[in-house]
């Protein structure tokens, strides 16, 4: 294992390692597809209308506008801090992709399986951070999506950048619009969509998984 350590160091220093052609090539638009299965804003227009049905009408857009601004803020923190964050951690690109694929994969399975425990109590007053841009928008599975993307690839953060600007602007004309898109396409339609996307995300985790086994092959 001691001949493996040049390698990671040269990861962490920003050089690419050989064996890391087995990595996930996302382009721009892979990206955003991949940070929209995430994020998943249809998914979350019942945990959104939930927690703004206490919240006067002409308020709801502003607090869903502040709610995303605070969860992209708080993703592209962690896109510039991310690699200093693995290099803290004594983290590998190699264990940062298979816990992503773990990460979502698991996702993937409430999206398709939605849990029939009840919601977590309301909290009084109109919605501050906790629940909406944490844990519904940034949550555990976005952050370490973003995270991978610049670990895989920092030279091209601004890609990342543009594709987390596209996602956070569909994210809030979604959620602006719920309401609407729910009449349209009624309950069970939008649930048929998320279970969709669930299935797509199931195979990206899959896909992901693979690769970093083959990877931690290759090393041993």
């Amino acid at each position: 294992m001691a001949g493996l350590q040049p390698e990671k160091w040269r990861c962490y220093a920003g050089s690419p390692a050989p064996s890391t052609r087995t990595a996930m090539n996302h382009t721009f638009a892979s990206a955003t597809i991949l940070l929209l299965l995430i994020i998943d804003p249809l998914g979350n227009i019942p945990i959104f209308a939930n927690a703004l049905r206490h919240v006067a009408p002409q308020r709801r857009a502003l607090v869903i506008l502040r709610e995303v601004l605070i969860a992209f803020a708080l993703l592209l923190t962690f896109m510039y801090v991310g690699d200093a964050f693995l290099r803290l951690m004594n983290l590998s690109e190699l264990s940062l992709q298979i816990a992503g694929a773990v990460i979502l994969f698991l996702i993937a399975l409430r999206m398709i399986f939605p849990s029939s425990q009840p919601a977590a109590p309301e909290l009084p007053g109109e919605p501050l951070i906790v629940p909406l841009a944490i844990p519904a928008l940034a949550g555990p599975s976005a952050l370490a999506t973003v995270l991978l993307l610049v670990s895989q690839a920092p030279g091209r953060r601004t890609e990342w950048v543009a594709a987390l600007c596209v996602t956070m602007v569909v994210c809030a004309v979604v959620l602006v619009l719920a309401e609407r898109i729910q009449r349209v396409l009624g309950d069970r339609l939008v649930m048929a969509f998320e279970r969709l996307m669930g299935l797509i995300l199931v195979a990206i985790a899959v896909e992901m998984l693979l690769r970093g086994i083959k990877l931690f092959a290759r090393q041993l």
